[in-house]
């Protein structure tokens, strides 16, 4: 399948030169000869896409997952922009460490950077959930910048639910991305309430707000 065309008015990707200068910055900062862990907010916990040793349950305070990104290409378009999850300041996220060896580390890092930094919006960052023992694990990850235009965190519920029920991009509708998110979460055990909230308003026929 070929990839989709990329719409001309998105907001732009980020200049290829500078975006393997940043990922070739962050590698070399992972410490040779040892392992690292991940976390995951979204589909990480149920897809992680790369080689690993354990996954476990983790909470981390002080940040949640949010629909808080526009999308102009998966789940939205420029003229009708989606919303996607990022990991936002505040509350707290019931999430996954996922723990790679050291030889291992360095493909994981290179294939998050691909999948997260195509424009900016996700920048990376360290937490330091707990997991079920209470222990602290340093974990990389990538949070959503608050200062770039496509941040949208500040949208009322209202907003959110009518941006989420019409918009519609290249790997299928937002409404069926809220849901499948959902879904994976409560396969994996956790509640979200702010993301259920949603889920209920748009399959109960938010459609018409």
């Amino acid at each position: 399948m070929l990839p989709p065309i990329d719409p001309p008015n998105a907001y732009p990707k980020l200049d290829p030169a500078v975006r393997d200068h940043m990922k070739r910055e962050l590698l070399d900062s992972l410490p040779d000869g040892e392992e690292i862990w991940v976390f995951g907010y979204g589909s990480l916990m149920w897809n992680p896409g790369f080689e690993h040793e354990e996954i476990q349950s983790v909470i981390l305070e002080g940040w949640s997952r949010s629909f808080c990104v526009q999308s102009h290409r998966y789940r939205g378009t420029p003229e009708v922009p989606g919303l996607v999850l990022g990991l936002d300041q505040g509350g707290e996220c019931h999430g996954s460490a996922i723990r790679c060896s050291a030889d291992q580390a360095r493909p994981a890092m290179d294939y998050l950077w691909e999948r997260e930094m195509v424009t900016g919006v996700y920048e990376p960052a360290m937490v330091h959930p707990k997991n079920e023992h209470g222990d602290t694990l340093n974990c990389h990850t990538f949070v959503v910048d608050r200062h770039h235009p496509q941040y949208a965190g500040d949208l009322s519920e209202d907003e959110t639910i009518s941006m989420i029920v019409r918009a519609h991009g290249s790997a299928g509708s937002n409404r069926d991305y809220l849901l499948n998110t959902v879904k994976h979460l409560d396969d994996c055990g956790i509640i979200d309430p702010p993301l259920h909230r949603l889920a209920d308003y748009v399959g109960q026929g938010g459609a018409d707000i």
